[in-house]
């Protein structure tokens, strides 16, 4: 296993629809396990492919005390309720909204890392991060569904921290 570099807002390919699996071989096993690794040694919950600069519909999760599980040609096939919470993103860090509006409940399917079918039902926290993987998926980060002045005070709070850590970058490298 091994850790992936995370690609930071807006890079790409981040802000563009990621493209389907045709065929989900076992180097998609391997990419999981890795993104896996990445996302635990960043803390997350979630992670999606292009957040490690893969344009493919893959993403992997891990809520606290759950099992992981990776989602590959994911479809969210019905969303119930609404319920607002805190995001922050791997690709944003340390940058959060606690306004994120969500489904509180949601139907999914999709494939496991093996290319085995999986049909699940995921409600409250688990939906949240599906959703939130999802988005990513689509191009989307968790600030485009703020109201306008919500999502333009994130955005000028990343900006400040991207310019640090681009800051930092040019001391180290």
């Amino acid at each position: 296993m091994s850790v992936l570099n995370v690609v930071l807002y807006p890079d790409d390919p981040l802000t563009r629809k990621a493209a389907p699996y045709e065929k989900i071989g076992p180097g998609v096993a391997k990419l999981a396990e890795d993104m896996l690794e990445t996302m635990h040694a960043h803390d997350g919950v979630g992670l999606a492919g292009p957040q490690v600069g893969i344009s493919k519909r893959i993403f992997v999760m891990q809520p606290p005390d759950g099992e992981a599980l990776c989602l590959v040609n994911p479809e969210i096939l019905k969303m119930e309720g609404e319920v607002e919470g805190e995001e922050g993103c791997l690709s944003i860090p340390r940058v959060y909204s606690d306004r994120v509006p969500r489904a509180s409940w949601i139907e999914v399917k999709g494939f496991d890392e093996t290319g085995s079918p999986v049909h699940f039902e995921a409600k409250d926290f688990l939906a949240r991060i599906i959703q939130h993987e999802y988005d990513h998926l689509e191009g989307k980060f968790f600030f485009d569904r703020l109201d306008i002045i919500s999502r333009d005070a994130v955005l000028a709070e990343w900006k400040t921290v991207r310019a640090e850590l681009d800051s930092l970058d040019e001391r180290v490298g």
